[in-house]
């Protein structure tokens, strides 16, 4: 059974936070919509929404956080993801060098790397921390385990790594294994430095050899000269939400039919079985697209 939502969007993916906590301190953090998060999922509670995911025909699920390596149980939860749905993880990199290989032999298939700056001061200025060697070496150690390709988040902040592109382009060039994402910033908790990226898009779309389109979202990919870059820009996006295929599970079990809102989520804490195949269901009647 295929759940549809009332404006007839197939909810296909399942995007679960298994932690609130982080070791960075990102300028520009929204928490994954989370609010007031207090105990998080044991690794039992999430191996039952993903039984009950698949029942539904959901065939991917993506692992967040905070940060998802900083769970001990990490490998443990992976390896339940059902046969036939494919897992993936948004990681931001420090602690993914010690272990890339044991997800990639849980069954993580690939792996999305926030990393906002190739210049340590910069690193530092965004994340707070001096980890960026610690990022890259995790980078290379998911591309040896084969959780590939590996996407690299680059928010791009104005004024602060807008001028950086091009490097990023030089450090994905040639690389098969890696690919770029240019990520326009969500305006959450005040923060000034959003940047308009249609200059941006505009000259990569000039300079590219190729130009696909990805079924999801419709969102486009440049290929330059053996890099391969997206541009994702979900803010005021009525064709990001149009094509939304999501259902997100914070990491204190609620359920989420969107990002952007807080006054729709479903409590799933414990439930089991029928009970929270109902709550599923509920959850996706619930979905509407925030900007029509």
């Amino acid at each position: 059974m295929i759940l549809k939502d009332l404006y007839n969007r197939p909810v296909s993916n399942l995007r679960i936070s298994l932690t609130p906590k982080c070791n960075l301190s990102c300028i520009y953090c929204h928490a994954e919509g989370e609010c007031n998060s207090k105990e998080q999922l044991s690794a039992k509670e999430i191996g039952e929404i993903l039984r009950i995911a698949a029942g539904f025909d959901i065939r991917s699920v993506k692992f967040t956080g905070g940060e998802p390596t900083l769970r001990p149980d990490l490998v443990e939860i992976v390896g339940s993801v059902p046969r036939g749905m494919e897992s993936s993880m948004t990681t931001n990199g420090t602690l993914l060098a010690d272990c890339a290989a044991d997800l990639k032999r849980a069954g993580l298939a690939r792996v999305n790397v926030s990393l906002d700056s190739l210049n340590n001061e910069t690193y530092k200025k965004i994340t707070g921390t001096d980890r960026l060697s610690d990022v890259l070496d995790g980078i290379a150690a998911a591309v040896d385990a084969g959780l590939t390709p590996v996407k690299l988040n680059m928010v791009v902040l104005k004024g602060i790594n807008d001028n950086e592109v091009d490097d990023f382009l030089a450090y994905v060039r040639g690389n098969r294994n890696l690919i770029l994402q240019l990520i326009e910033l969500m305006q959450f908790n005040d923060c000034h430095y959003h940047g308009d990226l249609n200059a941006l898009e505009g000259s990569l779309a000039q300079r590219a050899t190729q130009v696909l389109t990805r079924r999801m979202h419709h969102r486009k990919k440049y290929c330059l000269d053996g890099a391969e870059v997206e541009v994702v820009r979900p803010l005021h996006n009525t064709e990001f939400c149009a094509f939304c295929n999501r259902l997100r599970v914070t990491s204190d079990g609620k359920l989420k039919p969107c990002l952007l809102r807080n006054d729709n989520h479903i409590d799933i804490r414990g439930k089991r079985g029928k009970e929270l195949e109902d709550l599923f269901c509920e959850a996706v009647r619930k979905r509407e697209p925030y900007y029509h």
